[in-house]
């Protein structure tokens, strides 16, 4: 009998509830692809966020290359270049079109540090720490950057966290109310026969054996199939966009990956057996009246 039902939930169900599985746990993996990718996109915003730090023309060389190892060491910074005087002037040279220190008969610019500070720094309270700590350098003229447009990054990405937390929750629902509703549809046409089975005296875990069996090889079936269009999907999206590995990487891709195989799996399991166990609690006269 165990056979069976086996057989018969293989061969006429089980590729129906695969494909509907499979594509409620794509939807549940993009939802969990697309938070994790929002959080990598806020440190990448954050950590392109530049400070310019002007330097004082009276120092040397040698207290220059202090100042850049003092910068460079510090635990906030991330990235960090130097620019000469020269440098600055022919950058603005080519960004203006003219020379400026052709008609003031001297160089205006002064030479600076371009920092970019690591992301969970990058936060209104770190900035206005670090800006104060870095006016406070002796050979540091003043520093310069965009405050309104940390405060401003901060502030959406703080909302849209929410948003995209709210979405995540709510799709974990449907998904499961989509899953348990597919599973419930398969395990009810099964319904007398799991009662034949209760009357010749089969055990709860012998009836339920098969049923989990087939639950395993859906929830891994339609994992991996999931798991491969949302691979897909990513790679596809590289083509029109090579940089999209910076917020979608091997990391994210793999969190998401083991994510839909556990939610598959559980899910799946779980779904099976609050059926069966409604089916196996139900006395035979019941069975007629649903």
């Amino acid at each position: 009998m165990a056979k069976k039902i086996r057989r018969s939930f293989f061969n006429t169900q089980f590729v129906t509830t695969c494909i509907s599985t499979t594509l409620v746990l794509v939807l549940l993996g993009t939802i969990v692809l697309f938070v994790l990718s929002a959080n990598n996109l806020s440190n990448y915003v954050r950590e392109n966020i530049n400070i310019s730090v002007l330097i004082n023309d009276e120092i040397d060389s040698l207290q220059i290359q202090k100042l850049k190892h003092q910068f460079e060491t510090a635990e906030y910074v991330k990235e960090l270049q130097y620019i000469s005087k020269e440098e600055a002037l022919k950058e603005e040279c080519e960004a203006q079109g003219t020379d400026p220190s052709e008609f003031l008969g001297f160089n205006p610019y002064t030479a600076s540090f371009e920092i970019k500070v690591k992301a969970e720094h990058a936060t209104n309270e770190g900035m206005d720490k670090i800006v104060k700590k870095m006016k406070n350098t002796p050979g540091v003229v003043d520093v310069i950057y965009s405050k309104d447009l940390i405060k401003q990054v901060n502030d959406n990405i703080r909302k849209i966290s929410i948003i995209l937390l709210i979405i995540a929750a709510l799709f974990t629902y449907i998904s499961f109310a989509l899953i348990n509703n597919t599973v419930q549809l398969t395990i009810f046409s099964k319904r007398f026969t799991i009662n034949t089975m209760k009357l010749v005296g089969a055990s709860w875990n012998f009836i339920r054996k098969p049923f989990l069996m087939n639950g395993i090889a859906l929830g891994v079936i339609s994992a991996v199939v999931a798991d491969a269009v949302i691979l897909f999907g990513v790679k596809w999206l590289e083509k029109f966009e090579p940089q999209i590995n910076l917020v979608i990487d091997w990391k994210v891709l793999t969190i998401v990956g083991v994510a839909v195989f556990v939610f598959g799996m559980v899910i799946t399991l779980l779904c099976i057996l609050i059926s069966l166990n409604k089916y196996l609690k139900m006395s035979t006269n019941k069975l007629y009246l649903i």
